[in-house]
């Protein structure tokens, strides 16, 4: 990786980091001033909901117009948006005003998520540079989620919710600042295709639609193992602090990994390593309804973390490789979207199936499932594509159609 494009992606990596740290604190201080205000859980649950419902609705929106108008103005957007969002709790801490607030940084964390996402994809030449891209960009995330929530909890102990919201607030312009020194490309606007699409046509390609698959189950062991261990470790008798521990694990062995890939990077295929931590994560959920004591599940939640944790960058990789480049973000939208759903639908599927059958029974039912979807993991063989080698083929199809 060239000097040039080591700096582009440091600078990439700090602008996300500083959107999506605003909007991991108001994550953590918005329910929390709730709460403190009397609100009921049920209310906390649907602010968090609304973290990750703006995304859903607006990540296509947000694709489109990183396609149209590049690195610069979706991340100046989505600076000013997050910022009045936390500015506006500070200066009307009330329930309403905070439910706005996450809609606004939800959605302005989504934007500049998918916009630096399409601009890091477009800095590598080659396979291998873009896998090792991406397996940096994925440690970005974890940062802020760490570093976003610390700031806040820090800043309401000391001084209050109001300073804290408005720290939040000023925390994206350093994304503004960030960008200013990244080389921007020239955006690949709607009209250098033959036809106008709708964004669902992306799904019309074979390979497109079984990574889309293989991605949600995988995000959605995500979101398994989060709601189920608490649950899981209180059957057990567990006590906070151990479950806490078990799920600090899962985080830390995800961060560790994705620190490691760009070394693993150059030396396997997407398909090795996603199929590989598919096959690892139906064992691992296979042995947890086992597991009786905190030392136990502490090891299978750092080993899930691992494989789980090496499966982001392998995605997009393969994504930016089989689509073509002025669709980039509207295949990331659609990602997205997908991701942001499974947060929300399926925590309340698990419960009700957990409440019905055990969570154990889940467990097991999840890790069959990606089991035997591990062979679309083999069979993913992205190939740099001409331009509009996907394009054609939905012309192709429209065209026998319409004969």
């Amino acid at each position: 990786m060239n000097p040039a494009i080591r700096s582009d992606l440091a600078r990439l990596i700090a602008s996300q980091i500083s959107v999506h740290a605003c909007m991991t604190g108001l994550r953590m201080a918005a329910p929390l001033m709730a709460l403190r205000a009397g609100h009921s859980a049920g209310t906390v649950g649907i602010l968090l909901a609304l973290f990750a419902l703006a995304a859903i609705f607006l990540a296509l929106p947000a694709g489109r117009l990183a396609d149209r108008r590049g690195l610069r103005q979706p991340i100046q957007l989505a600076v000013v948006v997050a910022s009045v969002g936390a500015l506006a709790s500070a200066a009307w801490p009330h329930f309403a005003v905070l439910c706005l607030s996450a809609v606004a940084c939800g959605a302005a964390s989504n934007l500049a998520q998918i916009t630096v996402q399409r601009h890091v994809g477009r800095l590598a030449h080659d396979a291998t540079t873009l896998k090792q891209v991406f397996s940096w960009m994925a440690i970005g995330p974890s940062i802020s989620n760490f570093l976003g929530p610390l700031l806040a909890g820090l800043v309401i102990d000391f001084a209050g919710f109001r300073w804290a919201f408005l720290m939040l607030g000023l925390l994206p312009w350093l994304a503004h600042l960030w960008v200013r020194g990244v080389r921007e490309h020239e955006p690949v606007v709607p009209s250098a295709r033959r036809r106008q699409r709708s964004s669902w046509d992306l799904l019309r390609h074979p390979a497109f639609r079984r990574l889309m698959v293989i991605n949600w189950l995988l995000s959605s062991c995500w979101d398994v193992h989060t709601f189920l261990v608490p649950v899981l470790g209180h059957e057990r008798g567990l006590s906070a602090t151990a479950i806490g521990a078990i799920l600090g694990g899962f985080a830390l062995a995800a961060t560790t990994i994705r620190v490691l890939m760009p070394w693993v990077a150059a030396r396997l295929r997407e398909s090795q390593v996603v199929a590989s931590a598919m096959l690892i994560t139906t064992v691992l959920f296979g042995a947890y309804p086992f597991a009786h004591t905190a030392a136990t599940m502490a090891v299978l939640s750092v080993l899930l973390g691992l494989a789980l944790g090496s499966v982001q960058p392998m995605i997009m990789s393969t994504l930016h490789q089989m689509t073509p480049p002025h669709r980039h973000g509207e295949a990331l939208g659609l990602r997205s979207m997908a991701i942001n759903g499974s947060s929300v639908v399926m925590p309340l599927l698990f419960g009700s199936a957990g409440a019905l059958v055990g969570p154990g029974v889940v467990f097991w039912v999840v890790g069959a499932a990606v089991g035997s979807a591990s062979p679309l993991a083999w069979r993913l063989r992205p190939e740099p594509p001409p331009p509009e080698r996907l394009d054609s083929q939905l012309d192709s199809r429209i065209d026998t159609r319409q004969e």
